[in-house]
């Protein structure tokens, strides 16, 4: 028998073997598998050294490494810019095609444009498969084959569209024989090598979906005191979990974290069809609205300085441990754009430097909600009084008195802005902007 031709499958936003489309696809088409996972210096080079998602994606190429390991194969480890270092490992490995799972990120997209063009040009194919999602591209469509802009209808199709087809999983065990044999001789990049030597351990979230959490998912989602949210959305981000999983879960579980899924998918569908979004408003009018440059409120808002407890709240809970619940996240935002009258830009930025979580796609799709300038929005003149949004979310005040300790105190800053003429500021600089 002839030796087997050599296949690449490239991990990047999917560090599992079990239930991963393009790595079953690639197995299944019967060459040899060669994982490959690359620390993409691209990214790399934009982050503080001591970014801790770059501990947690770490640990699980570590992990994933041993699992290969276990199973009589191994995992390549290499850090660079893809676009030069899988032409090298096809090259070395005589490999014939590439496979991996599609991203929908404008950088993705361009990276993995550029990479195709020059694997063509080895005679290599490339060769992407969906498993980030439930639903990609232009799988979920009005009637007229366009992109829906508006979640309801969306979810709407999303949900009539729905089989068991869509949430199956990928039988990978049943063709690891397939994958390439053997170690090879490079251990994984030391963090100090990758440029993050100050890095401290931090405790991340487990996992194991709660299918307690989900049930209750409904009743417990919105008070930030109780443990009452999957915490599994850093998990789905770097792909530690199966789309495919969790959604089986919530169908049999709880609508309305399915609902929170959806509007996952929404918001990659809606960068992907919509890129400009990540640094235009998605309602172009809203960007001649003329944001306030107060540097002191930008300063004491990070700090969680603000005089509203609820929002302190949140951004030394941001600060302290790369989470923050997802109501505070909306009241936070809100107080960003409305109370304090500052570009959103500038805070989703923020957030994407702090949160262990962060997806540009919801990122940026919730920071534009907050500010009333992204697709299906809350209203301009919806402004949440974080007052209000405490009395009801926190009454007894028990997640402010874990993060914000100096609450009651004569030490606890007076609010930093009045709520009545922020709101009356925001709806004139609103409308001044939006009528010209």
């Amino acid at each position: 028998m002839e030796p087997k031709t050599t296949t690449l499958f490239w991990h990047r936003r999917d560090l599992r073997i079990a239930d991963n489309a393009g790595l079953f696809k690639a197995l299944k088409d019967g060459h040899s598998v060669q994982p490959v996972f690359i620390f993409d210096t691209v990214i790399l080079e934009q982050l503080p050294s001591n970014d801790q998602r770059v501990l947690f994606i770490h640990r699980e190429v570590k992990a994933l490494k041993r699992q290969y390991q276990e199973l009589g194969s191994d995992l390549i480890v290499v850090a660079g810019n893809p676009i030069d270092k899988i032409p090298e490992l096809v090259q070395r490995l005589n490999a014939q095609v590439v496979f991996t799972n599609r991203d929908y990120e404008p950088y993705a997209l361009e990276r993995d444009k550029q990479l195709a063009e020059v694997l063509q040009q080895q005679s290599v194919a490339f060769i992407g498969a969906k498993d980030h999602v439930i639903f990609e591209k232009g799988e979920v469509v009005k009637p007229d084959g366009k992109p829906y802009t508006i979640f309801t209808p969306y979810m709407r199709r999303w949900k009539d569209q729905l089989t068991a087809f869509y949430t199956k999983s990928y039988p990978v065990e049943a063709y690891t024989d397939n994958l390439r044999k053997g170690s090879v001789p490079l251990d994984v990049i030391s963090l100090h090598d990758l440029g993050f030597s100050d890095l401290q351990t931090v405790e991340f979230p487990d996992r194991s979906p709660a299918i307690e959490i989900i049930r209750s998912y409904h009743e417990t989602r919105d008070i930030p005191s109780v443990n009452g949210t999957s915490r599994l959305s850093l998990h789905l981000r770097f792909g530690t979990i199966s789309i495919r999983e969790l959604t089986r879960l919530a169908q049999a579980n709880g609508e309305k974290f399915l609902n929170e899924l959806i509007w996952r998918d929404f918001y990659q569908m809606i960068i992907f069809h919509f890129p400009q979004s990540v640094i235009k408003s998605f309602k172009p009018e809203y960007d001649r609205i003329e944001w306030e440059h107060n540097e002191e409120h930008f300063r004491l808002w990070c700090e969680g300085k603000t005089g509203y407890p609820l929002v302190d709240a949140g951004m030394r809970e941001l600060n302290a441990t790369g989470h923050m619940h997802n109501r505070v996240r909306m009241v936070v935002a809100s107080f960003f754009t409305k109370h304090l009258l500052l570009d959103w830009r500038l805070g989703e930025r923020y957030f994407a430097e702090k949160l262990l979580d962060f997806e540009l796609a919801s990122n940026v799709g919730g920071w534009q909600w907050a500010a009333s300038s992204g697709c299906d929005a809350a209203p301009y003149f919806r402004v949440f009084n974080p007052t209000l949004q405490q009395e009801k979310f926190d009454p007894q005040f028990m997640y402010i008195r874990k993060w914000v300790p100096e609450f009651g105190t004569e030490i606890y800053p007076k609010p930093i802005v009045d709520h009545t003429f922020a709101r009356e500021r925001v709806l004139a600089r609103y409308k001044m902007g939006l009528s010209k």
